[in-house]
Order: structure tokens, then C-alpha cells, then sequence
């Protein structure tokens, strides 16, 4: 057999073995791109080295570009979209404030969180409803 047929295969099983154990889908468009000039230089003999690192360069950006526009494009819709967003989770509850309002802010209590709130000037005690979210502050409105 010969020593490039022998490489570029060796190459595709190692970049295979490589996503394997450190998974991330990036080695694995390398690993079918060595596999191609591994198939190319299997059935045309003679191709120049050169020839053989480039059509491998140019076939693990086209690959890895396939991936990502076409593969890894599609995200999974979560059945809990908020989850990792505390803050996002209280919209649209009504709480009573904590603090008033002074200035356009003031402080509300959920379960045993105090969150800062933007919103009109309000007394302490009054029902407010979260509307929207601003980082960590809650935005609010009188309900």
C-alpha cells in the first residue's frame, strides 16, 4: 500500500477517535474531509502532497461551514425557554411592592428574592405586574 493512501486514512480514523472522545461535532467534518482525499489519492495515484493538504484544507472549511449552516443551525426549542432566566420567569406575575417606587424605582420580594423594579412612582404595598425585564430589575406597571 502506499504511504499516502496509508496516511490520509490514518488521519480520518484518528480525527474519527479524536470526536469520539472529545465530542463537539468540529473533528468529525475534518475526519469525512481526510476521508475524501483519502478516497481521491486511494483512487487517482500521482496526486502531489501539495495538491492533497489543500483539496484537505479546502474540504474541512467547506465542511465545517456545511455544519454549521445547515446542521448545527437548527436549535432545539427547550419546553422550559425561561429556564436559566430568573428574572424573565416573573413576567407577568403581580406582587406587591416591598418598597415604593420613588423615582422610578423601587423593591419587590418573590419567594425569598428582593428584586430591584423600575416603573410609575408607587406606595409600598401596592400590586404591581412584572411586564418586562431589564437584566437583573423587573420592569412594572399598576395592576
Amino acid at each position: 500500500m502506499r504511504w499516502d493512501v496509508t496516511a490520509w486514512a490514518a488521519i480520518a480514523l484518528l480525527l474519527f477517535a479524536a470526536e469520539a472522545m472529545a465530542p463537539g461535532a468540529f473533528m468529525l467534518w475534518m475526519g469525512f474531509a481526510a476521508a475524501a482525499v483519502f478516497l481521491a489519492v486511494l483512487v487517482v495515484p500521482g496526486i502531489p502532497l501539495l495538491a492533497q493538504v489543500a483539496a484537505f484544507v479546502v474540504l474541512s472549511f467547506v465542511a465545517i461551514q456545511v455544519y454549521r449552516k445547515w446542521f448545527r443551525r437548527s436549535g432545539r426549542e427547550s419546553d422550559h425557554p425561561t429556564l436559566n432566566q430568573r428574572a424573565s420567569q416573573n413576567i407577568g406575575r403581580v406582587v406587591m411592592l416591598e418598597q415604593a417606587i420613588v423615582g422610578g424605582h423601587g423593591r419587590v420580594k418573590i419567594g425569598d428574592t428582593f428584586w430591584m423594579v423600575e416603573g410609575p412612582d408607587l406606595a409600598a404595598g401596592a400590586p404591581v405586574r412584572v411586564i418586562a425585564t431589564d437584566g437583573m430589575t423587573l420592569k412594572v406597571q399598576p395592576e
